[in-house]
């Protein structure tokens, strides 16, 4: 599921330093800056899955604005079930239509300003039931831009980087965007929610809450500019949109009938499926588990975001190195078995202390898996197909990303216990683990 910013400091550090990329039969050279502009947009998207769907909403949701924290979890887990099933269902074709037309900046700007802008109206939700279903239908549309924008995002790192370093890049990627999380949850934390904050805003009506929103909007619309920017497009084939969207449902159906060709990749697309299903689940209640099972208050639950965004950061840098020394599918291996035992251990334990220690441990294998995810199908999706195989990839994160929100809340409703709903989210990881040890290693490809 994320350095102040300078006046322009990718302009300055990375002018004259180039990455070369060959792609099919020729050489051509990515400059460093427009490689660093791309990973700035993890910096920025970062602040939504941090503030909104993990640490900061909907933990206000589950606790201020709905009825009771058990009923608001269910509530938060079927909204998040629905957006993933849009997801899942429209990303295929989106990614089929970049296929066809060629850019993918027009998309990208189109569903991150939807996120973007929704993400600044939870402002107006107040602590009040009268306004559950304004919370759940932002959070949901907020979503929805958020994950259709990475599509596109992820889409673009095979063009940027080379086939040796696309490992890296994902992973340092992934460690900005974790960095960017870190950032934005001690601004909010230290600037609006904790008593004698440095901005004063008033407590009345969770305004200092609420006012965290409007701060993560900004946040996401200034660092995603350098992205458009500075890092380049692929040109436009010249195909009108109606007639790139007919043709669009051909090569997807088409894709889909000849699925066997790229064994391997549906086979990866099932593990992942799984496996996504549960870090999703994870990082839908992971601010609701500690606030309700643990106790925790606002502040505690972020400075807990900001200690886990860190380890997360530390271990998506650390093993992007790994990814490119043993591959994408040992990372993703090592990165499971990680996320299991700490996983299991958070469940049994009833001390704050211990939740805390195997919580920041998961952190540590969060981004690993998440980053040589990306990788690996960057590296072997053919590249005439590569944005529908990247909507695959939202496809096999989203199609079933229901099931995981919709266990956890309705399980904890049916128990009135949020261990045993959470306890889903171990099992999704195990299924992913036995998917993975069917998949091979990653072998680029350039056609």
């Amino acid at each position: 599921m994320p350095a102040t910013r300078r006046k322009d400091p990718l302009a300055s550090a990375c002018t004259c330093i180039t990455v070369a990329r060959m792609s099919h039969t020729h050489t051509r050279t990515t400059p460093l800056r427009a490689l660093c502009s791309w990973a700035m947009y993890d910096w920025a998207n970062s602040g939504f899955a941090a503030l909104v769907q993990t640490f900061v909403f909907a933990a206000y949701f589950a606790r201020a604005v709905a009825e009771n924290e058990t009923l608001g979890t269910a509530q938060w887990g079927t909204m998040m079930g629905v957006a993933g099933l849009i997801i899942g269902l429209g990303g295929p074709v989106l990614g089929a239509v970049a296929d066809r037309s060629g850019r993918r900046k027009p998309w990208l700007a189109l569903f991150t300003g939807v996120c973007i802008g929704a993400t600044g109206l939870l402002w107006f939700v107040q602590p009040d039931v009268s306004f559950v279903w304004l919370a759940l239908v932002l959070a949901c549309i907020g979503t929805i831009g958020s994950e259709y924008s990475m599509i596109f995002y992820n889409a673009m790192l095979p063009d940027l980087a080379s086939p040796k370093t696309v490992g890296r890049w994902s992973g340092w990627g992934w460690g900005v965007g974790y960095a960017g999380g870190v950032v934005l949850l001690i601004i909010a934390l230290y600037g609006f929610v904790e008593a004698g904050s440095w901005f004063g805003v008033p407590r009345e009506a969770a305004m200092h809450i609420r006012a965290v929103m409007p701060l993560t909007a900004v946040w996401y619309l200034i660092f995603c500019l350098p992205l458009f920017f500075f890092s380049p497009d692929s040109p436009s084939k010249g195909i009108p949109l109606g007639q790139a969207i007919r043709e669009a449902f051909t090569q997807l159906l088409n894709s889909l009938r000849e699925i066997r060709k790229y064994r391997d990749i549906a086979i990866f697309l099932l593990a992942r499926m799984l496996y996504n299903d549960g870090l999703t689940t994870m990082f839908a209640f992971g601010g609701i588990y500690a606030a309700g099972t643990f106790g925790m208050g606002p502040s505690e639950v972020i400075i807990f975001g900001i200690g886990l965004n860190i380890t997360a950061g530390l271990g998506a840098a650390a093993f992007a190195w790994l990814d490119d020394r043993v591959g994408p599918r040992k990372t993703i291996l090592i990165s499971l078995v990680g996320l299991i035992i700490p996983g299991a251990a958070i469940l049994l334990v009833k001390s704050t202390t211990l939740f805390w220690i195997f919580g920041l441990g998961i952190g540590i294998f969060v981004g690993p898996v998440q980053a040589s995810s990306r990788s690996y199908l960057a590296r072997v999706a053919p590249s005439a197909i590569r944005n529908e195989m990247f909507g695959l990839f939202a496809l096999s994160g989203k199609l079933t990303s229901f099931i995981g929100p919709f266990l956890v809340g309705w399980l904890t409703l049916a128990s009135g216990s949020q261990r045993v709903g959470m306890a889903s989210v171990v099992t999704l990881f195990v299924l992913g683990l036995v998917g993975m040890l069917f998949v091979p290693a990653a072998i680029n490809k350039t056609k």
